[in-house]
Order: structure tokens, then sequence, then C-alpha cells
């Protein structure tokens, strides 16, 4: 898998630890690893197109906004899947392990997506 996730600071861990129980090898860091926690979502998105990761986020309209505003400005944004609060831990994991595994590099640039996939 090469597809890169960043996971908002309000994006919920349980996932996080059952897509990495998973799927030992997903390259997967939390806001909180890399010392974002409580920056605003422009910083955020920033240093998540600095380090091609694709965020992972709950928040289907503040963060998601700010990642549809880089696009027409030329900001590098490879990627953002708002994941909906009311998807079961277990769906959001499939989706998102479905989405590493049969994902190109860049495919997700410059989109936003939801999930539940279906």
């Amino acid at each position: 898998m090469s597809l890169r996730f960043l996971a908002d600071e309000d994006f919920d861990n349980d996932i996080v630890r059952g897509l990495l129980r998973r799927c030992p090898t997903l390259d997967i860091v939390r806001v909180q690893d890399v010392t974002l926690w409580g920056q605003p979502d422009p910083v955020v998105l920033e240093w998540a197109a600095q380090e091609g990761r694709i965020l992972l986020t709950h928040d289907v309209s503040t963060l998601t906004a700010h990642a549809i505003a880089r696009t027409p400005k030329g900001l590098p944004m490879p990627g953002a899947f708002a994941v909906s609060q009311d998807i079961l831990i277990g769906q959001a994991i499939e989706d998102l392990l479905l989405i590493a595994k049969c994902s190109l590099e860049g495919e997700w640039e410059g989109q936003v997506r939801y999930l539940p996939l279906r």
C-alpha cells in the first residue's frame, strides 16, 4: 500500500486502531502524534499536503470546506475522506481498507470524498 493517511484530532481512535489491527503496515498517523493538536484546519491541511497524506476526518463542514478551497488556489491537497459519525466502526474500517488497498498513489489529489461508500 502506498497511500499515507493523517487522522484529524477528532477522528475516532477506534477506527485508527482497527485499521492498524487489520493492516499493521498501513501508514497512518494522528494529528496528536505529529504535534498538530489544536492547530487550525488550514495548518493541518498544509502539513498533510507537505507530507503527501490523505486526511481522515469526521468534520464534514469546516475542514472539508478548507480542503475544497485549496484546489482553486493551486495549493496541493492529497485528498480527504469525511467519515460520517453515524457509520459503524467496522464499516468505516472496511471502506478505508478498500480505499487503501485499491487506490493508486495520487488518485485522490484535490478531492474530498464521503464515507460510507455505499
